[in-house]
């Protein structure tokens, strides 16, 4: 099998759910989905979503390990949007011994986890898949991230997974690159200038691999602080780029801004 470069994708509002004519759903389902047909379809897919917080220092990485045969509740973590987002299902299953793989390489590399039986998928992981993966028929691992811990923590996680690509296994980062929905502009079509300019530094370090800059991104970054008021849809970027530390290539798959300044820049590694 050839290997299955890992993704970051940009997973917007909810609302990419319903939103058929979405520049993204478009690009997930027209576009990016055609890589994954046939013998190249992944066996499983790992999500590290933006929606699942856990302590790395305290708990570890977090990872469902639901059996096979047990389809995962839809999580609906949001709330005030229209009704039929509520009816919404994700019926994928789950994928134990790609869990039990990713659990032996974490601690491999002195990186702790946890196994967790019970969660459901949120909308950073099925607001994608339903549209890259329609019909849930590829089983499902899902990460949680830690914004509390460092952007380095977060890239030596994907450097612990980097053989899951040669595995058949799609690993997907799911986030955003400017989150800050206190700074949206409602009804904008335009890009905001400093949410441009964040992200065109964002792609010039990864594309230089400035991993010095990018784990230090508060201090060197324009517009930090605006661009990432947290860090837990932006750390799901590094777990992805992690994965291809001995190659060091990167390559932007999407780039666009809904709202003046919700990033959609996305990356494969």
């Amino acid at each position: 099998m050839n290997r299955i470069a890992p993704l970051f994708i940009a997973h917007g509002a909810p609302t990419l759910a319903i939103e058929l004519d979405h520049a993204m759903n478009k690009f997930l389902g027209n576009k990016l989905s055609k890589q994954y047909k046939g013998q190249d379809a992944p066996k499983a897919v790992v999500v590290f979503t933006a929606h699942w917080e856990d302590s790395i220092a305290n708990n570890g990485v977090a990872i469902t390990f639901h059996d096979a045969n047990t389809v995962y509740d839809t999580i609906y973590d949001f709330y005030g949007f229209p009704d039929e987002m509520y009816t919404i299902k994700y019926p994928a299953k789950g994928a134990p011994q790609v869990a039990q793989r990713i659990e032996q390489l974490l601690n491999q590399n002195n990186i702790k986890s946890r196994r967790e039986y019970k969660r459901g998928l949120d909308h950073g992981t099925w607001v994608v898949l339903q549209t890259l993966f329609p019909g849930a028929k590829i089983p499902v691992v899902q990460c949680s991230v830690d914004p509390r811990s460092s952007i380095e923590t977060h890239y030596n996680i994907g450097k612990a997974l980097a053989p899951l690509a040669n595995e058949q296994v799609l690993v997907i980062g799911s986030g955003s690159t400017v989150h800050n929905l206190g700074r949206v502009n409602w009804g904008k079509k335009t890009p905001d200038a400093w949410a441009v300019e964040f992200d065109d530094w964002l792609v010039d370090r990864i594309s230089k691999w400035n991993t010095e800059e990018l784990f230090a991104y508060e201090r060197f970054a324009p517009n930090a602080r605006a661009a990432v008021p947290r860090s837990e849809h932006y750390v799901p970027l590094f777990v992805a780029m992690g994965m291809t530390h001995e190659e060091k290539t990167s390559k932007v798959i999407e780039r666009f801004y809904d709202l003046g300044s919700l990033s959609y820049l996305s990356f494969s590694f």
